[in-house]
């Protein structure tokens, strides 16, 4: 659709302008009186060339991130609130944003609204921005007619999703920073720094110790096949990338980053917390059980995870209880189960779900603490084995090299 400006006054009489995609003028005057504003001038903008984009226009293309969604839904929260009507809501949210998918799919929902249809049938056009949980939570609001609270509780969560990714993130950037800084070290000894002893020994006639022999060996290989290397690494990324997205490499790769030594179990339990808190959500804001359990299977963001989590639909549907259903799938500790347990008796599984994420909350932060203190022991190790070979290829023949000298 054609992109027209405008000018006009709002109820206030203040002079506005901005930007709407629109069919026609007309179609842009409908749209600026249903949300307050009387139009002075509306004129179609020509397109502009690929060259006039700016750097910042460009980034602002890639998919809405954790942050953008918690604004929207906070902004949708305090609006409706407010008593401001939807298209009015959106419209200003347009206008706004700083995302130009998100903008895009606003604009789409604006004029899906406007033909009859419902925010949720809007919001489940846009599957790569809005997940499973937040239709649901969003149609389930609809149909109770607290719409404005089904938003607060999205909000809420994908601000404590936000918050735990990044204290696993925060955790594991020292850890990588020195592993690639080992790496790049390691390269450059190789590549520059032995070959520059190994024209040294050569032309003494001395027995250098094996791990001389070792290092050298090492550094040749290094020298001539360097481009193989470089090309099995970039060929292997790129197949490892390409399998991971097929259903059953997912699958894979979900089940095995759980037992990563040291970061898998912080994984599975933030993973836990998610399911939990999301599943207490759904039941909170009065989504059926089943029906809460096929929408957080599919929003826990981990292949193996949901298909225990399908397992334990399938036993509800069997007649089973939930605390039975969570114990065959040992996902949960034995203190959870009880929690479960005492949920149902009490019918309070909601509440019981929250405490169980606030469990596993309390366990991934802890964890995350001392993750670093954890791993610097095996960096140093790895640090110290591989300075003391250095020093022994390096020194032991300059060493003999002196005595021969002297």
């Amino acid at each position: 659709m054609p992109l027209f400006s405008y000018k006009g006054r709002n109820a206030r009489g203040v002079l506005v302008n901005g930007e709407i995609d629109a069919g026609t003028i007309d179609s842009v005057a409908s749209q600026l009186f249903n949300i307050g504003i009387t139009p002075i001038d509306i004129t179609e903008r020509k397109e502009t060339s690929s060259s006039e984009i700016s750097l910042s226009s460009y980034k602002n293309r890639k998919a809405p991130t954790l942050d953008d969604l918690v604004l929207f839904s906070r902004q949708m929260y305090t609006l409706m609130k407010s008593g401001v009507p939807m298209l009015k809501s959106i419209s200003g949210l347009i206008q706004s944003s700083r995302n130009f998918k998100l903008i895009a799919a606003l604009k789409e929902m604006m004029s899906y609204l406007e033909s009859g249809r419902d925010l949720s049938s809007s919001l489940a056009r846009h599957p790569g921005i809005f997940s499973p949980l937040y239709i649901s939570m969003v149609k389930v609001g609809e149909e109770t007619g607290r719409l404005e609270e089904s938003f607060f509780r999205i909000s809420e969560y994908l601000g404590r999703e936000k918050e735990t990714r990044e204290r696993i993130k925060a955790a594991l950037r020292y850890p990588t920073f020195v592993i690639v800084a080992i790496a790049i070290a390691i390269a450059i000894i190789n590549i520059f720094v032995i070959p520059a002893f190994a024209a040294l020994f050569d032309k003494f006639s001395v027995e250098l110790p094996w791990q001389t022999r070792f290092l050298m060996a090492t550094s040749d290989f290094f020298v001539e096949w360097w481009p193989v290397l470089l090309a099995g690494i970039i060929g292997t990324i790129i197949a490892a990338k390409t399998y991971v997205q097929t259903e059953n490499g997912r699958y894979q790769w979900d089940h095995y980053k759980l037992k990563i030594p040291l970061v898998g179990d912080i994984i599975y339990r933030a993973t836990l917390a998610r399911f939990a808190r999301s599943f207490a959500m759904g039941l909170k804001s009065g989504v059926p059980l089943i029906q809460a359990m096929t929408v957080v299977s599919r929003s826990v963001d981990n292949e193996f995870i949901s298909d225990k989590v399908l397992e334990m639909r399938n036993g509800i549907e069997r007649g089973e209880s939930l605390t039975r259903t969570a114990g065959l799938t040992r996902m949960f500790t034995p203190l959870v189960i009880q929690m479960l347990a005492v949920g149902e008796e009490t019918g309070k599984v909601d509440d019981m779900m929250e405490e169980v994420a606030d469990y596993y909350d309390r366990e991934v932060d802890y964890d995350i603490k001392n993750l670093s203190s954890a791993i610097e022991p095996v960096l140093i190790v790895a640090i110290g084995a591989m300075v003391l070979i250095l020093a022994l290829g390096v020194f032991l023949p300059m060493w003999d090299l002196a005595k021969i000298a002297g």
